[in-house]
């Protein structure tokens, strides 16, 4: 049976208001995911939190119940409550119905399972959250593993990438890793690794793609470090017919994985 909670002060209120830091979220390996869309996408992907928040004063969807009953019965905390309090914990002012506390997932690159795709997404010093999210749900359309976070990228379980990601976090993996240790791994057991720049020569539909492909991306701003590069086994770029002299990475990312995965298809 819900609780009832409508007090700022409230222990529990504190404690997940205090999940937007990332510090907290780390110490408590914990983090926050907001509304019923991307808490159903969790819950249909096997996930489902250990604590809910939900607006009492809204009448309750079907799906929403469904979430209650599932948490209850694996010994969760659903707790009623009012959209200030909702607000408070989300940080917006016009949050959505529903909050899930999850459990943080491990990242270390040995939970990656190589042989379960033939493609897999790399970035390297990612910084907007907007962009990790979009390049999640790019990796869940084209059937990647998952997305590697190389060296210091924005936290996936920040409030705002969570809500980016519009549920992929929960079918695609992550793993994050400096490069140091993420090269080693690559080569251990192979894969083509394909990067990204406008020092590229050669135009991103002239090869032919082998499996395993991991499609790299670099930095919003800085783009690939040259040492970053030569490491790679070709490096390719997408002409720029405008005044533009690049793409976002999410775009960047989203058309050489279209790219490859078209060549397979074909």
């Amino acid at each position: 049976m819900p609780r009832l909670i409508t007090a700022f002060s409230n222990p529990l209120v504190k404690q997940v208001r205090g999940l937007r830091d990332k510090k907290q979220r780390r110490l408590e390996g914990l983090f926050i995911a907001e509304g019923l869309r991307i808490l159903t996408e969790a819950r249909e992907a096997g996930f489902l939190p250990s604590i809910l928040f939900f607006n009492g004063a809204e009448p309750p969807h079907p799906l929403l119940r469904t979430l209650i009953e599932q948490i209850e019965a694996a010994d969760g905390d659903v707790i009623e409550t009012n959209a200030d309090i909702l607000g408070k914990l989300s940080g917006k002012d016009n949050p959505g119905t529903v909050i899930g506390v999850f459990e943080a997932f491990p990242t270390g690159l040995d939970r990656l399972d190589r042989a379960s795709a033939d493609l897999w997404i790399v970035a390297q010093s990612l910084r907007d959250p907007g962009n990790l999210g979009t390049i999640l749900r790019t990796g869940d359309a084209v059937g990647a593993g998952g997305l590697i976070l190389v060296d210091d990228c924005v936290d996936p379980f920040s409030v705002e990438a969570v809500r980016a990601t519009m549920g992929a976090l929960f079918t695609q993996m992550i793993a994050t890793a400096p490069w140091e240790e993420f090269l080693p791994w690559l080569r251990s057991a192979g894969g083509e690794l394909i990067g990204t720049s406008l020092n590229a020569t050669l135009d991103y539909q002239q090869p032919r793609y082998r499996k395993p492909a991991f499609i790299l991306v670099g930095n919003e701003a800085q783009g690939l470090p040259p040492a970053y590069e030569g490491e790679c086994d070709m490096l390719v770029k997408i002409p720029m017919r405008g005044k533009a002299d690049s793409l976002n990475a999410a775009v960047a990312t989203a058309v050489m994985a279209y790219e490859v995965i078209n060549q397979w298809r074909r």
